[in-house]
């Protein structure tokens, strides 16, 4: 398969970038794309250029670095899967596909494809945690009854692993389906119920800080997230967030 790549490259955050074109060829559909990466990349060194710098990890769809938005999209044009479990087999010989970072505020550039998610990690410092007594008396948490329908949505909530498609997704940039997610995993839970107030006040107010927008109601967020976090998070984080306002 030959391919034409239209890759973004910029050495830094205050460095203007710019899209720049690799041939390619010799690519097996079989491949994953981060594996298409890799043979650009090695072409790259090969040639004495600077290869491409892009953040990956597990490469098994869990740790959510290998965040690109491929073609116009999130992860690229399958659903339900990241960067690194799409296949060369969803393009086509002689496709050209652009290679871009997510883009958004709260999401700057640290070099080329790589982006500092940092941002998310401060939001779930300022409320994504629950409070467990360590004195040596701990409950075990297994044996509190908890209804199966709040189960499987708090399991499903869970499984956000906080990639930022949802960001990039969103022409505003909001962060509201990984903030909901977050917030409904612990809101469901009994667990949850002892930081109910303060979390999602506390998270909320953190996600506008590092500068992510409001909500756009058009839905791409959920569209385009492989976990398939549902939108119903976003309409509980705002339930919640009422009611710690009138609380407060």
């Amino acid at each position: 398969m030959k391919l034409t790549l239209k890759v973004w490259r910029q050495k830094n955050a205050t460095a203007k970038g710019s899209i720049v074109t690799y041939p390619i060829d010799g690519i097996d559909g079989d491949m994953s794309f981060l594996e298409m990466m890799d043979v650009l990349n090695n072409k790259l060194i090969n040639e004495g250029e600077e290869p491409v710098t892009f953040d990956h990890d597990c490469r098994e769809g869990i740790c959510g670095s290998c965040s690109m938005f491929i073609n116009g999209e999130a992860h690229g044009p399958d659903r339900l899967v990241t960067t690194c479990q799409l296949h060369m087999r969803k393009f086509k010989d002689g496709d050209t596909i652009t290679i871009e970072p997510f883009r958004a505020a709260g999401f700057p550039v640290i070099k080329d494809l790589m982006v500092d998610r940092s941002s998310f990690d401060r939001i779930q410092h300022a409320g994504g945690f629950i409070s467990v007594n360590t004195s040596g008396n701990t409950q075990d948490a297994n044996s509190i009854p908890i209804e199966k329908e709040n189960a499987d949505d708090a399991f499903a909530a869970a499984t956000c692993i906080g990639c930022g498609a949802c960001v990039a997704s969103c022409k505003n940039s909001s962060a509201m389906l990984f903030v909901g997610a977050k917030v409904s995993q612990f809101a469901l839970l009994p667990q949850g119920e002892v930081e109910a107030t303060t979390r999602v006040l506390n998270m909320v107010k953190q996600m506008d800080e590092e500068g992510f927008g409001n909500c756009t109601n058009t839905g791409a967020c959920e569209v385009e997230c492989p976990k398939g976090i549902s939108l119903e998070n976003i309409a509980r984080m705002n339930r919640e967030y009422l009611s710690a306002s009138l609380k407060g």
